[in-house]
């Protein structure tokens, strides 16, 4: 009897349904990568059924697109809460690389999902138009705060917005991505709260000076 609840309450709510299955495979995927995810464990983990997903994602590969998809909608939907355009240009700044690396800092599967996408050489992403579509903001986003800085005299000309974006991004990429290598070979607690608080503040001032105006 409570199967068929249960079977109702998922078929009367498949966006609620759609979610689950996302939540949990990008947790599936993020631990073992699209080689190692089974579509079994995660119909069982939430309670649904091989064919359901199938339904909903077309097949593995399809399933683990929309995670792609939905893990880089949430942060560029955050990212849109910052306010930036409410801010001067060197304090919407610091609130963006601030707000990058704690992102990445809490969200490890994140980075796991990205670095397991880029073994598969970008095959999957370059699929998505949604993904291609979701990073033209937060790329306008930068080119409008660095623009404004550069008029205020802030920062300094001739700067492009995507690098920008990558070298904020790949410092607060690595913090993650390499913490358990680096804090091995160089014997630091890379988790600590100290350790945290010190690296972040220094990819802040590193970003900041780099785009500062003589």
């Amino acid at each position: 009897m409570n199967e068929v609840v249960h079977s109702r309450a998922r078929t009367n709510d498949p966006e609620r349904t759609k979610a689950n299955i996302l939540a949990v495979a990008a947790a599936e995927f993020g631990e073992k990568g699209l080689a190692g995810a089974r579509i079994d464990e995660i119909a069982a983990l939430t309670q649904t059924s091989k064919r359901m997903i199938y339904y909903y994602f077309g097949s593995k590969e399809g399933l683990y697109l929309a995670v792609l998809e939905e893990s880089y909608r949430r942060v560029r939907a955050t990212e849109e809460e910052l306010h930036l355009q409410d801010l001067e240009p060197e304090q919407a700044l610091r609130r963006l690389v601030a707000f990058t690396f704690d992102h990445h800092l809490h969200n490890e599967n994140f980075i796991r999902l990205v670095m397991d996408e880029n073994i598969n050489r970008g095959q999957f992403l370059a699929r998505s138009q949604r993904i291609q579509d979701l990073n033209v903001p937060a790329i306008a986003a930068i080119e409008h705060l660095y623009q404004r800085g550069v008029q205020r005299g802030v920062f300094r000309p001739g700067l492009d917005p995507v690098d920008i974006h990558a070298s904020i991004s790949a410092l607060s990429f690595f913090n993650v991505s390499n913490r358990h290598t680096f804090g091995l070979i160089f014997k630091l607690d890379t988790t600590s709260r100290a350790y945290v608080a010190h690296r972040r503040e220094s990819v802040i001032e590193m970003v900041v000076r780099f785009m500062r105006a003589p």
